[in-house]
């Protein structure tokens, strides 16, 4: 698999992501991926786990995530997102640092870092 087929399969989920199009993101996993905080705990394994996940995240009406940065290195692809969020004191933004192991054609195990919650002043 070439670095750019690694990041492609990593676009096609950040814009199913973008669209809200919840069996598109999903498609983009392997049946069996795993999703981590960044150096802790397992978030979710498995298609069915992740799907729950992020349809209570699409129930944001303000979400979106906007690349900053790609890393690629074989079959890792690293993002740097500015992610807009609905936090309960209203609509704001959080960094995000995700590490994606793409193999087959599918992500296969995710981690993730968030930075601050930042809102509007």
């Amino acid at each position: 698999m070439t670095e750019e087929y690694a990041a492609a399969v990593v676009q096609k989920q950040l814009d199913a992501y973008n669209a809200k199009d919840l069996e598109a993101l999903i498609q983009t996993y392997a049946p069996d991926a795993e999703q981590y905080a960044l150096h802790g705990g397992l978030l979710a394994k498995g298609r069915d786990a992740m799907r729950e996940r992020f349809a209570a995240r699409f129930a944001e009406p303000d979400l979106h995530a906007r690349l900053l940065a790609r890393t690629v290195m074989g079959n890792f692809v690293t993002d740097l997102e500015l992610v807009t969020r609905n936090f309960p004191e209203g609509v704001g933004s959080m960094e995000m640092l995700c590490i994606y192991e793409v193999a087959d054609g599918m992500i296969q195990r995710a981690s993730f870092a968030l930075g601050e919650p930042r809102l509007p002043a």
